[in-house]
């Protein structure tokens, strides 16, 4: 038997969407549009997002104050 870890939870729309802060309505525009190329799994006519996709979705997106550090000395040279 298989076992799951919490990042392996498929969640429902309305759970990824809170996750994320989001509307429901407001992923489905993206899943229709792709756009930001967010992953999500079709389960027959469902759909669900991976709690690890999502972690790894927003992590990609993150802007740090390291980032910030970065880019200013890149500037400076």
């Amino acid at each position: 038997m298989a076992t799951f870890t919490t990042s392996d939870r498929l969640l429902t729309d309305k759970e990824a969407a809170t996750f994320l802060g989001l509307k429901p309505n407001t992923l489905a525009t993206w899943r229709c549009s792709s756009r930001y190329g967010l992953p999500f799994v079709k389960v027959g006519k469902a759909v669900r997002y991976r709690m690890a996709d999502l972690e790894k979705w927003l992590a990609a997106r993150t802007v740090g104050a390291a980032d910030a550090q970065e880019s200013k000395g890149a500037r400076r040279e």
